[in-house]
């Protein structure tokens, strides 16, 4: 198994597995899932830099909540995200940096409308020398 993400199948949402060798690593392949979900990354361009810095109660909420602010840099400010680095991982809480640049309908070729990251079948978990992350996106 490797690092990466990978999009599940569900009878009325999308889920995305995510991998990593560190936990930050498999958070930030869960925020490149969601954006391949949303837009095409390949369309986006890291020209911008967007700081991130949330608190939670626990790791899945915090997965919840990381992947939510995506959603709302792209939905509420209308900023593409493509590119994601982890700064500082604990268990109440994330800061990161997000590279994209402004939505361009033009140029970006947007996929699915992306409602809300849910708490559905959330699973953070270690295998063997792998993080994987499951969440599911109500679309």
């Amino acid at each position: 198994m490797e690092t990466g993400y990978l999009i599940l199948d569900h009878p009325a949402d999308l889920g995305i597995e995510a991998r990593g060798k560190t936990l930050s690593e498999a958070f930030e392949q869960a925020a490149c899932g969601l954006t391949s979900v949303i837009i095409d990354p390949d369309s986006i361009r890291p020209e911008e830099s967007r700081p991130v810095r949330i608190a939670a109660g626990d790791r899945q909420q915090l997965l919840v909540r990381w992947l939510t602010e995506v959603l709302y840099l792209y939905d509420g400010l209308k900023f593409a995200p493509r590119d994601f680095k982890i700064e500082r991982l604990s268990s109440h809480l994330l800061e990161a940096q997000v590279r994209g640049e402004s939505f361009d309908l033009r140029r970006h070729t947007v996929r699915l409308d992306v409602k809300a990251v849910t708490y559905h079948q959330i699973e953070i978990r270690r295998r063997s020398s792998l993080y994987c992350l499951q969440v599911f996106l109500d679309i």
